[in-house]
Formats: C-alpha cells, sequence, structure tokens
C-alpha cells in the first residue's frame, strides 16, 4: 500500500471558519474535522472495489492531506483498516455526496470484509445536500462538485475525472508506471482541495439559518431596501430577482429590495399547506380557523399566495429585530421559490 502525507499550505479554508460554518457541530467544543474523498473501481459496492482514500485534517496548526492507495485488489482490506483507524480522533466527516455514495460504499465493504464501521459516532456534513437549498439563488448549472468549482473560479483541473481514473488504475495494477500513479494522486488531490473551496460556499446558508443583522433600510414610495451583514463572507458575488424581490449580496454585504404597494408590503409563509388564501381578501389564514368558513370564500394556499400584508411604517422602519422577525419568514420562501 502507497501512503502519501504533506502539508496543505494555500488553498484551503481557515479552520475557525470551517468550524463556524459547520452548522450541526459548531457549538462543540471538542470539533475536529476531517474532509475525505474516496476513488473505487465503480458504483456498485459488492462487484467493484475501494483503491484509494484520500482525507484532509488539521493538526499542529495546518492543514495535512494523507493518501492510502491499494497497489492491487487484495490491499483494500489494508487500506480500510489504515482509515478506520485513522478516523478515531474525528469527531466530524465532510464530504461531497457523501451520505448518498462515500460512506455507504466504504461501509460496504467494511461489511464484505467483517469489519467494525467506524462511522457510528461520527457526524457527517454532505456538501451536496447542504448547499443543495441554494443551487437557484446561485443560478447553478448543476450540483457536480465540478461545477460547484467553477462557480468559485477554480480554474480547469490538471487530471482526469474519476471515470478515466477508473482505466488508469487498471493499467497501472498492470504496469506500475509512475506516471499513472501521479495521476491517479493528483486527482483524488484535487477532489479534496476542490472541498475545502467548496466548503466556503457554507456561507450562503446564513441567509437560510437567519445568522445576518439587519444594518440599515430605506424606503421610498415604490421599495423598500433592506441591507443586511453576514457573520462570513460569501466567496463569491450573487444577485438574483423573483416577483417583488430583488437580492443581491457580495462580500459580508446582502441588499434586499422590496417592490412596496400603496406603502405596503407582502409577509410570505413557507408553510403553506397549513394555510388557506382567501381571495376576496388577498390574504391567508391558518385552515384551524378557515374550517367555520363557506368553502367558495377560501381555497388551499400555493407557496406563491401564502402571504400576509403589512404596512412598511412605524416600528418596522426602526426596529432591526422587527425587520429580522419579517426576513426569516420571506428569505426562506424567496430562495426556495427562485427557479
Amino acid at each position: 500500500m502507497i501512503v502519501k502525507k504533506m502539508p496543505i499550505l494555500q488553498g484551503f479554508p481557515d479552520f475557525e471558519c470551517v468550524r463556524k460554518l459547520s452548522i450541526s457541530t459548531s457549538q462543540t467544543s471538542d470539533f475536529n474535522p476531517v474532509f475525505y474523498d474516496i476513488e473505487t473501481t465503480g458504483l456498485s459496492r459488492n462487484s467493484t472495489f475501494l483503491y484509494l482514500i484520500g482525507v484532509i485534517y488539521y493538526t499542529g496548526e495546518t492543514w495535512q492531506m494523507c493518501q492510502w492507495m491499494g497497489e492491487s485488489p487484495q490491499q483494500e482490506e489494508e487500506i480500510l483498516t489504515a482509515f478506520s483507524s485513522f478516523l478515531k480522533p474525528f469527531t466530524c466527516s465532510i464530504q461531497y455526496n457523501g451520505d448518498q455514495f462515500d460512506q455507504p460504499y466504504l461501509e460496504a465493504r467494511l461489511a464484505a470484509h467483517q469489519m467494525e464501521n467506524p462511522f457510528t459516532e461520527l457526524s457527517s456534513v454532505d456538501l451536496y445536500k447542504k448547499l443543495k437549498p441554494v443551487k437557484a439563488l446561485l443560478k447553478l448549472p448543476g450540483m457536480k462538485q465540478e461545477q460547484m468549482e467553477n462557480f468559485l473560479g477554480i480554474s480547469a483541473r490538471q487530471y482526469c475525472n474519476g471515470g478515466e481514473c477508473i482505466h488508469l488504475y487498471k493499467d497501472y495494477i498492470k504496469n506500475q508506471d509512475p506516471a499513472l500513479l501521479s495521476s491517479l494522486l493528483g486527482h483524488n488531490q484535487e477532489d479534496l482541495l476542490g472541498l475545502g473551496r467548496v466548503y466556503e460556499m457554507m456561507a450562503y446558508l446564513c441567509l437560510l439559518d437567519g445568522r445576518y443583522t439587519c444594518t440599515d433600510l430605506t424606503c421610498t414610495s415604490d421599495n423598500l431596501i433592506l441591507s443586511l451583514e453576514l457573520p462570513y463572507p460569501l466567496p463569491v458575488a450573487f444577485s438574483n430577482r423573483i416577483q417583488d424581490f430583488y437580492i443581491t449580496g457580495e462580500g459580508k454585504k446582502v441588499r434586499i429590495l422590496i417592490n412596496t404597494y400603496q406603502g405596503k408590503a407582502r409577509q410570505y409563509y413557507m408553510n403553506y399547506k397549513e394555510y388557506d388564501y382567501i381571495p376576496g381578501e388577498d390574504t391567508i389564514m391558518p385552515k384551524s380557523l378557515t374550517r367555520f368558513m363557506d368553502k367558495s370564500l377560501r381555497k388551499p394556499a400555493t407557496k406563491n399566495n401564502c402571504y400576509t400584508w403589512f404596512d412598511c411604517t412605524g416600528a418596522f422602519l426602526t426596529d432591526p429585530a422587527i425587520q429580522k422577525k419579517y426576513l426569516e419568514h420571506t428569505l426562506p420562501w424567496i430562495i426556495q421559490t427562485i427557479h
């Protein structure tokens, strides 16, 4: 088995940034994450095998990379043994589509070798699942890791893709060509470094989670303009529009322009299945109340008409807490509704 270790001196987010952006684990004092990526000879967990695992982890105030690669199919168990032992001190794994592919694949191969499962006590941050809600907001053409890297402005990769690596690995087994070895390890390293850059996109999720501060509000006869301050910088500026809303973000700043009607704006709600829309009043009411109304006066609310109206006056103009409460309902609706 080949083992390669090296420090990652640039191109990876600061450790504190990683800790704080890991929403489910950010409050854990002993937060100890490991990024990982695997290479296999196919998608089937039963008829293919694992030949390479790469990790990036933080130690001694530096990110480090380690890769284990088998020089033959018979070394799969050796790779799994080394990786399982390595995982013991970590509290969180970070991967891309790992909940769907990497971890189930590894668990199946571990079971095939009658080995214990090292993931039992390990929480997971699957960047594919985490970032999927902002796909439309950021106008992403797809959710492949390479597409996320393109959005971030990462230049074209030097090494082959995962499918081509399968053929290169089979050639390497036969010929032990150092050039093939370099390509296989290089591809896995690019995947790992890409994970770190893609991880920075977790900052966009602050808009969904309410992790922002309302810093300014401007009101005109036709618009409200709200300015927000995020706790972490956005890696790439963005802008998008939907119905009465226009949203832009750059660095730690986000601005939202909201169309108003005679000094009023719509307050949207995500849980539209709990409401009925009242056409005669252009508003919604909880179904617990509308069940007493004539059916001709109501109809089930949809995500597009699940709103109430409010006056953009008084306390709303001066109280950041009221403004944030409005945004905590409206921003998730905007992000989910954009196509």
